[in-house]
């Protein structure tokens, strides 16, 4: 039962983080924007079925979802260094830029 509950609700932290990032890409009409709510739901997620694999016993995916986080641990640390940089260059303030005519 626990392990089925952890399972459940890791997937659904996952799906309604992916939505979430695909609703704001359709909303901006751009791929440009990660959310920062991206990686801490995959982290989330991620953590979740790496402990309901374990409990199930089902080590293929305690080997991925064991991937998947660190992954997920990868892409927000990208992500923060990211925005330190941005920041320090004046960048991501929303202002879009414009090509050459």
């Amino acid at each position: 039962m626990l392990a089925d509950i952890t399972g459940w609700i890791s997937a659904l932290i996952l799906i309604l983080t992916i939505s979430r990032q695909v609703y704001t890409q359709w909303r901006t009409r751009s791929t440009a924007g990660v959310s920062r709510w991206l990686f801490v739901g995959q982290l989330a997620a991620s953590a979740g079925f790496v402990i309901y694999s374990f409990l199930v016993e089902n080590w293929v995916f305690v080997a991925t979802n064991s991937f998947l986080l660190l992954t997920a641990v990868v892409g927000q640390l990208i992500y923060l260094g990211n925005k330190r940089r941005e920041a320090r260059q004046g960048v991501g303030t929303g202002a879009r830029k414009t090509e050459p005519a």
